[in-house]
């Protein structure tokens, strides 16, 4: 850290509360507290210890820091400027208005520097926990010396962070597997929205609670730099647990009226208590967004000691990749994330078949895992009936941090926030699994990845009521409609082993969001094309599976129920009523193509019906005034044959709702 009398640190640190205090006031909105309040322990971790190149934010050397208390974005922001990434004071005056980089909660991709989209809580704090785990995992593969091996995991949590169970689940998972790269600090200035935390938060000791966990635990005083400097080295040195820095802050620190009250959490100071702040701390009451001299000149020499120790860092790539040709192969393959070009024909090869289609995913994961190494999975205590084990991939663990397959243990929301974390760190393509019922514990990770446009996959097999003696608890029902109405999340329902093949293909080489793969318990009956499999029509959401001559409606269907609706329709036809069979197995896909491709596979003329075992309000905008064939109730526990009788989703049963639905038109 570059020399500075006590006088300028302070001077920085309060450009960092009052850059914020300002921002949030020019917005009338916003969370100026807690900014304030955890400026100190901020300005020390970027000034002494956060290894970041503002030039090339995504430089694979970086240390990773992680916001997870998002709702206090400006501390950010505030730190972003000064270090000198690509963050304008314009753009800290345009803080949470339209279109600009600095909305209210940090967003993935907006802005420079900012790693996770944050805000709601404890999101972050399981997302650096991907990021660690992404970085052991990686390094033990690449081996000792290599470029990955000693950048360390930052995060600043809050008392809400800690609230929320996401965070205990992630915890738990952290100590257990030895996370040693993994440095918290804790903002605990026990204030939250509603008063003080003795009004929620009393019935546990956290330094104990974490030590339980297997963390390491210090606390420290938050205006005390040369303390918190200390306690980041000791938890530094800690190689085998994962750190929890106890910061006592201040919220609001400096403001005469509202520090240490949940006043100063949610809203702005206000003029008349920001002018008071701005006297109390010696701080020029204009001009606004005010960086002295002097405070910008420093931190010019912080970017200038960063810049030396990223040559540094370099220099020392340079030599790794002289002297380990083949492991700076692999390096580069995982930062790209390389899927081969051809990938689609390589897994439809041998693919076709008629099985549960969890089984038929089992089989293609053998397949793309020696394809794309940068590919890991793993499951909530679910593996042997999810089938998502990569064969041969070696369980991680701290024995064996290389293992391909990750033991996320009944912790399905930690694991769909982990894996985030893997994706956003952009090193490995992760998958996990777990029953479609359990998806409702993982909405959050998953809305979150959609948002971020993450490349996760979400692999959620038993998908319907089919499944069987289990029962209702974990029979989906209304799942596949809650899953489609997220913007950006392609839900893909394959019938067998090709459309499995074409998900998997789909789901490997898209970019740009998370992709959820909803796979069959039971065994689906062959489905009998008019031809060959068209696998980029099947890329395209939808596809004419048979199309006879004086068809007089369409059916979609997808998964189990595509054989089941040729089934009925061969029923139909021996009373003279015909009809086309669309498999759609990807509704989002097929509703963004061309609409002279939507009626070449749903001609517009023909009335419609869908089938599909679940709830089923999302067809109604495909069919119109057509018929939905779904579940409007809650399954029950019985055998699958019995469930299909009961529900109305035999051959004869489905013939006979059309019969009568062609009749009564």
């Amino acid at each position: 850290m570059p020399s500075a009398s006590r006088d300028l640190v302070e001077k920085a640190v309060n450009t960092i509360r009052m850059l914020s205090a300002d921002a949030v006031q020019q917005a009338n909105s916003g969370h100026p507290g807690m900014p304030m309040g955890a400026a100190d322990m901020a300005f020390v971790l970027w000034t002494r210890h956060l290894r970041f190149d503002p030039k090339e934010p995504r430089w694979l050397g970086r240390d990773r820091f992680v916001l997870s208390a998002g709702h206090g974005s400006m501390l950010l922001y505030s730190l972003l400027h000064l270090a000198g990434f690509d963050c304008t004071l314009e753009d800290l005056k345009k803080f949470r208005q339209l279109h600009s980089r600095t909305p209210g909660h940090p967003e993935f991709g907006y802005l420079p520097g900012v790693e996770i989209t944050s805000g709601p809580l404890g999101q972050g704090f399981a997302n650096g926990v991907g990021f660690a785990l992404g970085q052991a995992m990686l390094s033990a593969k690449l081996g000792p010396g290599n470029p990955l091996e000693d950048h360390f995991v930052y995060a600043i949590v809050s008392d809400g962070d800690l609230m929320e169970g996401v965070a205990a689940e992630a915890a738990s998972f952290a100590g257990h597997n030895a996370l040693g790269r993994l440095v918290y600090l804790y903002d605990d200035n026990e204030i939250t929205i509603d008063g003080h935390t003795s009004i929620a938060f009393t019935g546990e000791d956290v330094t104990k609670r974490f030590e339980g966990y297997g963390w390491h635990v210090q606390e420290v005083d938050g205006r005390d730099h040369d303390a918190i400097d200390r306690a980041i080295q000791a938890a530094k040195a800690e190689s085998g647990k994962p750190s929890l820095i106890r910061v006592r802050t201040t919220i609001g620190f400096g403001s005469p009226g509202k520090a240490g009250k949940s006043s100063a959490h949610g809203a702005p100071l206000g003029e008349a208590e920001l002018a008071a702040t701005k006297k109390n701390l010696g701080w020029p009451e204009e001009p606004r967004f005010l960086v002295p001299d002097d405070v910008r000149a420093y931190w010019r020499d912080v970017q200038a000691e960063k810049a030396r120790e990223v040559e540094g860092w370099r220099a020392k790539e340079r030599a790794w990749r002289q002297a380990n040709g083949e492991k700076a192969a692999l390096l580069d393959v995982h930062v790209e994330r390389w899927v081969p070009e051809r990938i689609l024909e390589r897994v439809l090869d041998g693919a076709a078949g008629a099985e549960a289609t969890r089984k038929l995913s089992a089989a293609t994961i053998q397949k793309i895992s020696a394809l794309v190494p940068c590919l890991v999975g793993g499951s909530a205590d679910l593996a042997e009936s999810n089938l998502t084990d990569i064969k041969g991939g070696g369980s991680f663990s701290p024995r064996n941090p290389a293992g391909r397959n990750v033991h996320y243990g009944i912790r399905e929301h930690a694991m769909g926030a982990i894996a985030n974390g893997l994706a956003y760190d952009g090193l490995h393509i992760p998958f996990t699994g777990t029953f479609l019922q359990f998806a409702d514990y993982m909405r959050p990770p998953v809305r979150l990845a959609a948002l971020s446009g993450l490349q996760n996959i979400f692999v959620w097999t038993h998908d319907s009521i089919f499944l069987g003696e289990d029962g209702p608890t974990h029979q989906p029902i209304e799942h596949l409609t809650a899953l489609r109405a997220i913007p950006n999340l392609h839900v893909c329902r394959p019938c067998d082993g090709d459309e499995v093949a074409v998900a998997w293909a789909h789901a490997l080489t898209r970019r740009n969001g998370p992709t959820a793969l909803i796979l069959s318990r039971q065994k689906i009956a062959p489905v009998k094309r008019d031809g060959d499999f068209d696998a980029e029509a099947a890329l395209r959401g939808a596809y004419v599976v048979a199309a006879p001559q004086g068809a007089r409606f369409s059916i979609v269907a997808t998964g189990a129920e595509v054989p089941l609706a040729q089934a009925a329709l061969e029923l139909l036809a021996q009373k003279g009523l015909h009809g086309r069979l669309v498999s759609v197995p990807c509704l989002a896909c097929f509703e963004a193509q061309p609409k002279t491709w939507q009626d070449e596979v749903l001609p517009p003329a023909l009335p419609a019906v869908a089938l599909e075992a679940a709830r089923g309000l999302e067809w109604w905008k495909l069919v119109k005034d057509g018929l939905v064939i779904g579940i409007d109730r809650f399954g029950s526990s019985a055998p699958e044959k019995a469930l299909a009788e009961e529900y109305g989703f035999t051959p004869a049963k489905v013939a006979g709702r059309i019969e009568a639905w062609l009749s009564a038109r």
